[in-house]
């Protein structure tokens, strides 16, 4: 079988279905976010806070999200209290994610919703959500696949892949991610 991508419906109607929003919104939304969210210089949280949840993120007390953060569609965004959103993360939510009290999303860290079905010739665009429960830290340049849930206090180590779920308290490392030892007792509430 080869992919043959003049038959990639790159306007896929279950893709702009599961959007959420108007063009207009979405247009909006993409201009506001390079001025005010993605613009690594703009040193204001308040300010790329503010704008998530006027686009219809939720966004808990106490969370940081740093200068240079990728947000494909805010309204399909939820983010606990105290949670960190660090550097030049990306969140590519064409589902929906949802981020825990107290999760750290680390520098060029990516949470990647969407993905294609590389068995079919036409190259389906399939979604599904993640979450990230309480205390999960994604380290940097981590990558968290579609449909994973990283249940509470779990870690994904520096360039590791989530392909699947990670459980409680588990350290995961490498391309995919396998468990490697248990979180240190520490981290435990």
């Amino acid at each position: 079988m080869t992919t043959n991508l003049t038959h990639y419906d790159a306007q896929n109607k279950d893709y702009a279905r599961g959007i959420g929003a108007s063009k207009f919104k979405q247009v909006l939304w993409f201009l506001c976010s390079v001025i005010f969210v993605r613009n690594p210089i703009h040193p204001f949280n308040f300010i790329r806070k503010g704008i998530l949840e006027l686009f219809g993120a939720t966004i808990g007390e106490g969370t940081i999200i740093r200068p240079g953060v990728q947000i494909k569609y805010p309204w399909k965004l939820r983010i606990g209290r105290y949670a960190w959103i660090g550097e030049h993360s990306w969140i590519d939510n064409l589902d929906y994610v949802t981020i825990g009290d107290f999760a750290c999303l680390s520098q060029g860290a990516m949470l990647c919703t969407g993905n294609h079905n590389y068995n079919s010739p036409h190259f389906d665009l399939m979604m599904r959500p993640i979450v990230l429960e309480n205390g999960v830290w994604i380290a940097a340049r981590s990558v968290v696949c579609p449909g994973v849930t990283a249940r509470s206090h779990s870690m994904l180590t520096v360039g590791s892949v989530a392909t699947s779920d990670l459980e409680a308290y588990g350290v995961y490392q490498g391309n995919p991610a396998q468990w490697k030892r248990n979180r240190n007792e520490e981290a435990r509430p």
